[in-house]
């Protein structure tokens, strides 16, 4: 692509919003309302702490594996992605080349669309354009701290993603700042699960230090589990979170789970129907501690994670070399929810789908499990991942209103651990508009522009007050 880009406006007022319908959604309705976004991986010590970030690269590149993979597929070497040695400023330059060959790629809207909101740049991020941009962004990130940033994109609540050793302190200290974003804490026990992992007994190391006593036993991890969860739920924890490639849902005793476990703590080898096993013993107490709190569990499923050794070796997890899996979903998740709600400890839950071919799988089994007096208790979650962009959105919309009821619909979340990711709220919004807007104009629902757009404000902010319910 040797030819620049010459478009000098892309973002619009009425960016991908393509009827006066669904102008008049968007812009009356949608636009102004707060954002509640209940899991991200925004960093709370660099909220507690609140310093300006100083450099664009460091505050949109560091840890953005979206961007880091493109930028691979494009050819860059990994010292100019990853590497330590090259200089923030190369990094971005490297991603201002890559940027006009993400065309029909969610990753050209999202950096057009964050330049506009935080830096008013109009210009399309360009070899041509990168050096004044990267000048002019840095300008500005010096005059902003983390919590400005939350501010301006009227971000109301955020829930991070913290591991259940963790101390809470920053969380504590942002607890006591006078700052306009509610931030939350959210319980992700993944490490629980890794019994056959080499760094499993280190892991309950660090959760006896947490719990002040010894861990010898299965009560002994439940009971250090429960104290865990219940110092969170004090600290403003009402969301917990999963990442799994299937649910685990085999039959088990506790008898049975406490065997494996203490093979594992003498080092002994476990089976994988042993894993299968004591991992389904641990998520089941697990979701009946969330049901005793009211908390909501959400459930990301469907990653085949790690798949490049050699880039896993060099750089580690989370960098990009991560994939749809195709893992079958339906029979766990049916023998999972019905065990937990056929003895009345379901909580709300939300379901995470990554695989586009299982869509209607997820939606449907959310259909199975509903409860009176709470609306929407079942939720077929947001595009994730590979699915959060146009494309994914709109499909995962269409299913939800097939089979469900769009209406109650909790919305968008960012799932990002970048402080300048919020528009995606914004993108989410304008997808969600013209969608409707199609309806209308299609005559598939009333025109009437008043009650739909009081749908669209309760898929955008209300339904996830009242979903929540945080303090």
């Amino acid at each position: 692509m040797k030819k620049e880009i010459t478009l000098k406006k892309f973002i619009t007022d009425n960016f991908l919003l393509n009827s006066k319908e669904a102008e008049i959604l968007y812009h009356q309705y949608a636009k102004d309302m707060p954002i509640i976004d209940y899991h991200n991986h925004l960093s709370p010590k660099q909220i507690a702490e609140d310093k300006p970030m100083e450099n664009i690269s460091e505050a949109w590149l560091g840890g953005d594996h979206y961007k880091w993979r493109a930028m691979r597929t494009n050819g860059s070497k990994e010292e100019l992605i990853t590497g330590s040695s090259s200089t923030l400023e190369e990094k971005f330059q490297t991603w201002a080349e890559t940027v006009p060959y993400t065309l029909r790629n969610p990753l050209f809207h999202w950096t057009q669309l964050e330049l506009k909101r935080y830096f008013d740049v109009d210009e399309v991020l360009q070899p041509s354009t990168a050096k004044e941009i990267y000048k002019k962004a840095n300008e500005v990130l010096a005059t902003k701290t983390p919590a400005d940033l939350l501010k301006e994109m009227n971000v109301e609540v955020i829930c991070t993603t913290d591991d259940p050793t963790d101390d809470l302190k920053y969380h504590q200290q942002i607890a006591k700042k006078n700052i306009f974003t509610k931030v939350y804490p959210s319980f992700r026990p993944d490490k629980l699960f890794g019994i056959d992992g080499i760094e499993f007994t280190d892991y309950l190391k660090k959760l006896e230090a947490c719990v002040s006593f010894s861990i010898t036993d299965l009560s002994d991890l439940l009971k250090a589990i429960e104290d865990r969860v219940d110092f969170f739920h004090e600290n403003g924890c009402r969301v917990s979170d999963f990442g799994m490639s299937q649910i685990f849902a085999h039959d088990f005793t506790e008898e049975k789970a406490n065997v494996i476990l203490k093979k594992s703590l003498i080092g002994e080898d476990i089976s994988s129907d042993e894993v299968n096993l004591y991992a389904s013993c641990i998520l089941f107490n697990l979701c009946k501690m969330y049901h005793s709190k009211g908390w909501v569990q959400q459930f990301h499923l469907g990653a085949l994670r790690n798949n490049n050794s050699k880039l896993l070796k060099q750089i580690g997890t989370d960098t990009g070399c991560d994939s749809i899996g195709d893992f079958n979903q339906a029979e766990s998740m049916s023998n999972f929810f019905n065990s937990l709600d056929s003895k009345g400890i379901l909580t709300k839950t939300i379901c995470y789908n990554l695989n586009p071919s299982q869509n209607e799988v997820f939606a449907a089994m959310m259909g199975n499990y509903s409860e009176e007096g709470v609306p929407g208790k079942m939720q077929f979650g947001t595009g994730w991942w590979f699915l959060d962009q146009k494309d994914g959105m709109e499909k995962q919309m269409n299913v939800l209103s097939n089979m469900g009821l769009l209406s109650r619909f909790v919305g968008m979340l960012t799932d990002s651990r970048s402080f300048l990711s919020f528009p995606r709220h914004e993108y989410f919004r304008r997808i969600l508009c013209d969608l409707i807007a199609e309806d209308i104009n299609r005559g598939l629902v009333p025109n009437d522009i008043d009650f739909l757009g009081n749908m669209v404000q309760d898929i955008c902010y209300n339904n996830a007050v009242n979903y929540f319910e945080f303090n």
